[in-house]
């Protein structure tokens, strides 16, 4: 695997990079599992910020400070909800990794942690998606020199299994 690229399990909202990613709703105000730590753990002033930023669309990024977290952006992305994969499920999640590795890129960050975006609640098969990160994250740190670290962030040892699966295989 590349150094650049490391699969890691912990707690994302305790992590020192530059930017956490946040598996988000399209509100932007919070919700269950990790949307819910970061939001917690950020504190009451991302709430307020993501009120003023009118949602997020599925497939798409916005940034906001970290506010309280280690980290000093939070990159909120909105997975697809799993219909069976024929919906454009595949698409929309290579469309979360792409705009948040863009917004990185138009910010100067070089340290990024990803949880294991729609992996959740949001019933994504936990293999199709750990290939789309890999895939991704191997892109965008080809293409972003300046991007020095990417974590792949797993809650448990099941998911930090299955993401080390798909680096050893691609």
């Amino acid at each position: 695997m590349n150094p650049r690229l490391q699969v890691v399990v912990g707690d994302i909202t305790q992590l020192h990079v530059d930017a956490v990613v946040n598996a988000a709703n399209e509100s932007l105000l919070g919700g269950g599992g990790v949307d819910g730590a970061i939001h917690r753990a950020a504190g009451p002033e991302l709430l307020a910020h993501c009120r003023t930023l009118g949602g997020c669309p599925t497939g798409e990024a916005r940034i906001t400070p970290g506010f309280r977290l280690p980290a000093r952006h939070i990159i909120h992305t909105v997975g697809p909800v799993w219909h069976g994969g024929d919906r454009g499920e595949p698409q929309r999640l290579t469309a979360c990794y792409r705009n948040c590795f863009r917004l990185a890129r138009e910010h100067g960050l070089r340290s990024l942690a990803f949880p294991a975006i729609s992996c959740g609640v949001y019933g994504y098969p936990r293999e199709a998606a750990a290939r789309i990160a890999m895939a991704e994250c191997r892109q965008a740190l080809a293409d972003n020199p300046g991007l020095e670290q990417v974590l792949l962030v797993a809650f448990d040892e099941s998911m930090a299994a299955v993401l080390r699966q798909a680096a050893a295989a691609s």
